[in-house]
């Protein structure tokens, strides 16, 4: 497809329309061209998939590049078709395509047209698609996302392990493994099972400048979302959730708070995924609430914020994801929620699993853990992590360094730490040495007898969490490495000994202790969450006033806590009130008016200085439990049977049904009430609660109206249809 010698830029200009290449770019395609293998980490928008389609149109044959996502690939051939009058130059064989199609691709590869074919791993296992293309002439193999060949990396698939064997019965050719993310330890990895060990290593640097990161203790999260949403209004980001339930549940929360949001998750049909996806490519929607699944490939450059609602399994995954903020160079906020009983859930999933695959786990999870709750800047140690030396002490980009710590000399303390790693015989884990050093008596510590050693529990007036920190650092400052081959043990580096030797000032920096902020309660109202008497007794009145007028019970109107709510948060329109406990915004709408109007005047009045904190309004379907139920009752199933096809007890469903009575929504249980009720009860207990009850308590209507006449159940579905037809 033309002469070797004509520059390489030439044709950049001339098949992509640019004029420059990007970082490593221009020498990863020079040494395809020369029939080298290459080993390609360039972070995401680093412009990866050109070190293949550039070369695949100069090289004789077709480039086969295999790739793990159905929509990635059809994303990248509709790219590269965009490139060329030739519809053949790109197709991709997956299981999506039929045999017509099939016969298409293998028909445009055998006359040449086709220059750059995408494979998914599964595919090319198959033995026709194996026979086929030992059959044409192919280039190069790229194998992209080549992180999944790692048991180490973040999205590791065993099918991906079967590429080397395949390869090599196709027709060895040179070899290019390329991934956005990749610590040393998944770097040798993916080499060793390529078998390109001698493969030319080309590493972008992975600083992303204009990234802020932050990590904050996941105290009411909602909220504080919100609050980050309103305050960057019109912007796009990306919550990520590691859960689909959670991510319908905040996908549904921001949605009822005024926010454009969708979710995203693989247990969604693929039609509404593609649909969602498009929404916010074509900015009808700000935000997508997503599991990682989101995201890859996805080529929307100005994302301005990723939020990670839990915390991601590791920190390839964290880097991967919060690198989706910011690809244009523009504004990137990537804030993190840190809750250590995150990761405790984390390790619970974990159980189960193959032993190797769980202790891989969970060293990962330490990297997540100690990156979370460190205090050295983000950036330089996020950049250590993937074997790059940050230059500088302070990024100015990442909440560590912008707020820095309380820092002390810890000089004594990284002695007696790297002093400890060198004196105890054999290799170790970062836990044992913190045990070892607070003299914790552990099984495993008996087990070697190290408890008998002089220097047991020589660090015993600081706790195990401490000398984790000290540890930590001392990785970061390349005292101490953790060995390759057997991941997490630790051995000092000719730097560590030479510290010891002569011991310099070294600064430590006190980490946070997010431990506390678990039991913080943010107070939603004027300083403080009591109820103000005064207000309350003034909602009762105008509450007395209303029922009156509206010939009811008052309780029928608001019930006691909603009123509670009222006094703690002042809400002064319908929307703020249809925020409060029970109310909802069919009721705040009915009755509303008059208590927003009381109250809007009292605060005036009372110069009260009004929570600025967003109440985040629940919903009413929060629970895909109470969405159902509303849904079979419309559908005038049983109840009996809607209470046995949800595993419930009868008396748990009323229950049920009675908080999506008292918030508001309206339901209709005649169908059912009527098959079970004797008419003349029906009658006597509506008028019951219509005429004589001064509240909805259950006891006393039993009471008045006679336990051996009425039954209990008989008198909670009626007192649901007397509130549901008269309060909502």
């Amino acid at each position: 497809m033309g002469d070797r010698e004509t520059p390489l830029r030439e044709y950049l200009k001339k098949f992509f329309g640019f004029n420059t290449f990007k970082g490593t770019q221009e020498e990863v395609i020079q040494n395809v061209l020369s029939g080298g293998d290459s080993f390609v980490l360039m972070p995401t928008g680093g412009g990866k998939s050109l070190c293949y389609q550039l070369p695949a149109l100069l090289m004789e044959g077709t480039g086969i590049v295999i790739s793990p996502l159905i929509a990635l690939m059809k994303n990248q051939v509709d790219s590269m078709r965009s490139f060329s009058s030739e519809d053949g130059v790109a197709h991709f064989l997956n299981s999506s395509l039929t045999k017509t199609q099939i016969h298409q691709v293998m028909d445009d590869m055998k006359s040449g047209k086709t220059k750059l074919l995408y494979v998914a791993p599964e595919s090319l296992t198959k033995e026709e698609y194996v026979e086929f293309l030992k059959a044409v002439e192919i280039s190069f193999f790229a194998i992209d996302e080549a992180h999944c060949i790692s048991e180490w990396g973040h999205d590791f698939r065993p099918e991906y392990r079967r590429i080397r064997p395949i390869v090599e019965l196709i027709g060895r050719k040179p070899i290019m493994a390329l991934t956005a993310t990749a610590t040393p330890k998944v770097q040798h990895d993916i080499q060793k099972n390529l078998g390109i060990s001698d493969a030319i290593v080309f590493k972008s640097s992975f600083n992303r400048e204009n990234l802020y990161y932050e990590i904050r203790p996941k105290t009411e999260p909602e909220k504080q979302i919100i609050r980050f949403i309103r305050d960057n209004q019109g912007k796009s980001g990306i919550i990520y959730c590691l859960s689909r339930k959670k991510v319908e549940e905040l996908a549904e929360t921001l949605i009822v708070n005024g926010i454009k949001a969708l979710g995203y998750h693989a247990g969604m049909d693929t039609q509404t995924r593609s649909r969602n996806q498009d929404l916010f490519l074509m900015e009808e929607v700000d935000v997508i609430v997503a599991t990682i699944a989101f995201g890859m490939g996805i080529d929307k450059p100005d994302v301005r914020f990723v939020i990670h609602y839990d915390v991601p399994k590791s920190l390839e995954g964290y880097y991967q994801e919060t690198g989706r903020a910011g690809r244009d160079g523009g504004e990137g906020n990537c804030l993190t929620f840190y809750s250590y009983k995150d990761i405790q859930k984390l390790e619970k999933f974990m159980q189960g699993k193959p032993v190797a695959e769980q202790e891989i786990g969970r060293q990962l999870l330490m990297e997540t853990v100690s990156y979370a709750e460190s205090s050295v800047c983000r950036r330089r140690q996020l950049l250590h992590y993937f074997g790059e030396k940050y230059k500088h002490d302070n990024c100015e980009n990442c909440d560590n360094c912008n707020n820095p710590k309380v820092q002390f000399e810890g000089k004594e303390f990284v002695v007696m730490a790297l002093e400890t790693i060198l004196t105890v015989k054999g290799k170790f884990k970062t836990e044992y040495f913190a045990n070892f050093l607070t003299g914790s008596l552990n099984a495993e510590i008996k087990t070697y007898g190290h408890q008998h050693m002089d220097i047991f529990g020589q660090g015993s007036d600081k706790d195990d969490k401490f000398w984790m920190a000290v540890i930590r650092q001392c990785l970061i400052n390349h005292f101490i490495y953790k060995e390759i081959e057997n991941y997490g043990l630790l051995v000092v580096t000719d730097l560590g000994k030479s510290f010891i030797e002569k011991p310099y000032s070294f600064m430590l920096t006190k980490d946070h202790d997010y431990g506390s902020l678990q039991d913080i309660n943010i107070a939603r109202s004027g300083g403080t969450g009591a109820v103000d008497p005064e207000l309350f007794s003034i909602l009762k009145d105008i509450r007395k006033q209303i029922a009156k007028k509206n010939n009811l019970p008052p309780f029928v109107i608001f019930q006691d806590p909603s009123l509670e709510d009222m006094a703690i948060h002042y809400p002064i329109s319908i929307e703020e009130l249809a925020n409060m406990s029970g109310v909802g915004m069919g009721k705040a709408k009915r009755y509303g008016k008059e208590f927003a109007a009381l109250i809007g005047k009292y605060v005036e009045e009372k110069e009260i200085d009004r929570p600025q904190d967003m109440v985040v309004k629940s919903i009413v379907n929060k629970s895909g439990l109470k969405v159902s139920i509303i849904l079979s009752i419309d559908r005038q199933v049983p109840l009996d049977s809607i209470a046995q096809s949800k595993g419930l007890k009868m008396n748990e469903l009323l229950k049920e049904i009675e908080a999506i009575v008292n918030s508001g929504t309206k339901i209709n249980i005649d169908y059912y009430i009527n098959q079970v009720v004797d008419e003349d009860h029906q009658e006597d207990i509506y008028l019951y609660f219509k005429e004589d009850a001064e509240t909805e308590s259950l006891e006393d209507a039993i009471d008045e109206l006679g336990e051996d006449e009425y039954s209990e159940e008989e008198i909670r579905l009626i007192r649901l249809k007397f509130i549901s037809e008269m309060g909502n």
